[in-house]
């Protein structure tokens, strides 16, 4: 680490680089060694955070949101009919919205509260990069599950049991569209062309949406050498990985059905035979061919560079400097994926801890930052959540698999930024003056707060002022 930077700004920096920023106590807490707390947190057993306790599973949320549907197909087609509604079915967003607004919640007060921040910054960096998005009604409810079960366990762990519990989640099945996903040779295509249902058959056929998105956006990236073919191939692999319980097609395969709401291999809408994916050959072997498909992705020399990239650009630059992403690919080859590794050769290389902040606060940042700052933990959860909304950013909706962008130009536009200033003018008249703003400044920025800013602060005409003053300061909004 640099000699030329003293302890407390090394801490500073651990606090807001690699956290959520830092809450009053922290940066002493932490100045002794402020890289050996963020390794720390890497080593630790995972254990969930006693927010989660109670939230609803993704299983138990999509067999509801499964059964509402049936009922509500039922009870259209007695309408049609003449016949009077047996129930009243409740509407499928109502029954979705309270299980996003409690994991919403949870995930917030986490970020807020925990002490391991760096680990809760990986967690949110993953569901990023493996994106489902809440504007598809069906991830309302399960987006918060999908990141609770299959991102946090294994933020620190093998890559390739990260991308396997992440493609065999139901919330990413139902994302894309892999449970209408039918092999043309299958049980069930066969089945159809038997019975002559044309109308049936056209329906069946193959969705390639989830194949896709592993090879470009999950694994190999954009220009990691994977041809139409290939997603092609892959996709006929992935036929069948689809969920329990459903309508139509999916009772059909008549192959047990599965527990609703749970992720279920289908053989009856599996395409048989074996297929070639990036030149390498895959013999038929049911759900173990995909399996296998995903441990060969993670193990790919293009893989590791873009997880390399994608986490130098989130943690150190836009424009991610080459040797630190050439460090971290290569570290991610040597141990296997083992992001616990490639995460500790982040915080030990040392341009990751220059002074010079480089990353603009996406909005969610910003909140974070703030209310730690701050220690403001608002109980009401909609109230909470309200901010994230002001500021564009709503939890768990990116509006397309690609997740939220990572760059500056991204987030500094004009009606961004006056977003933040009225949010923050807005905060500050609320708690400018239970919150001095120049305690706030050495809480969260110790020694990065410049003269100029400490100047501005005790020279504002009011508590409130200084405090907005501080939120909108270039090294409060930077990281």
């Amino acid at each position: 680490m640099p000699l030329s930077i003293e302890p407390l700004t090394r801490a500073a920096i651990a606090t807001n680089r690699f956290g959520f920023g830092a809450r009053p106590g922290d940066l002493a807490a932490i100045v002794g060694d402020p890289r050996g707390w963020l390794l720390e947190q890497l080593r630790k057993p995972y254990q969930a955070p006693r927010e989660l306790e109670g939230l609803a599973s993704s299983r138990e949320i999509l067999a509801t949101y499964l059964q509402l549907r049936q009922e509500r197909a039922e009870e259209k087609k007695r309408a049609e009919l003449g016949l009077a509604a047996a129930t009243l079915v409740e509407p499928l967003r109502a029954a979705l919205v309270p299980h996003y607004v409690a994991q919403a919640d949870a995930r917030t007060r986490i970020a807020l509260t925990s002490p391991d921040a760096f680990r809760e910054r990986l967690v949110h960096f993953w569901a990023n990069h493996f994106a489902v998005s809440i504007d598809k009604p069906i991830c309302l409810g399960t987006a918060g599950a999908f990141e609770n079960e299959a991102i946090r366990p294994h933020v620190c762990g093998r890559f390739a049991d990260l991308l396997l519990a992440v493609e065999r989640h139901p919330a990413m099945i139902t994302y894309l569209d892999n449970q209408r996903s039918v092999g043309s040779n299958s049980v069930l295509a066969q089945r159809a062309s038997r019975r002559r249902q044309g109308t049936e058959a056209l329906r069946l056929g193959l969705n390639e949406n989830l194949a896709r998105e592993i090879l470009e956006l999950h694994t190999l990236g954009v220009d990691g050498g994977y041809t139409q073919a290939d997603v092609t191939s892959f996709a006929a692999v992935l036929t069948g990985w689809s969920i329990g319980g459903g309508e139509g097609r999916d009772r059909a395969a008549e192959n047990g059905g599965g527990a609703p709401g749970a992720f279920v291999f289908r053989e009856a809408l599996h395409e048989p035979g074996g297929r070639t994916v990036l030149g390498r050959r895959y013999e038929e072997a049911g759900i173990g061919q995909g399996e296998a498909v995903l441990r060969d992705l993670a193990a790919h020399p293009a893989t590791a560079r873009h997880i390399a990239t994608k986490l130098a650009r989130h943690f150190v630059a836009d424009d991610p400097p080459a040797d630190l992403v050439d460090r971290l690919t290569r570290i991610y080859q040597a141990y296997e994926g083992d992001l616990g590794q490639v995460s500790s050769a982040l915080v030990a290389w040392d341009g990751a801890w220059l002074r010079d902040a480089r990353k603009y606060k996406q909005p969610h940042e910003f909140i974070y930052s703030t209310l730690r700052a701050l220690s403001v933990l608002p109980h009401e959860p909609k109230v909470l959540l309200a901010s994230f909304e002001a500021l564009g950013q709503r939890h768990w909706s990116p509006g397309s698999p690609a997740g939220w962008p990572d760059r500056q130009a991204d987030w500094d536009g004009a009606d961004a930024l006056m977003k933040r200033i009225e949010w923050s003018v807005a905060l500050a008249g609320r708690v400018g003056d239970a919150s001095p703003a120049i305690a706030a400044a050495e809480t969260s920025l110790g020694p990065l707060a410049s003269e100029h800013t400490r100047s501005a602060l005790a020279n504002a005409d009011s508590g409130s002022q200084a405090l907005a003053l501080l939120l909108m300061s270039p090294e409060f909004q930077r990281r």
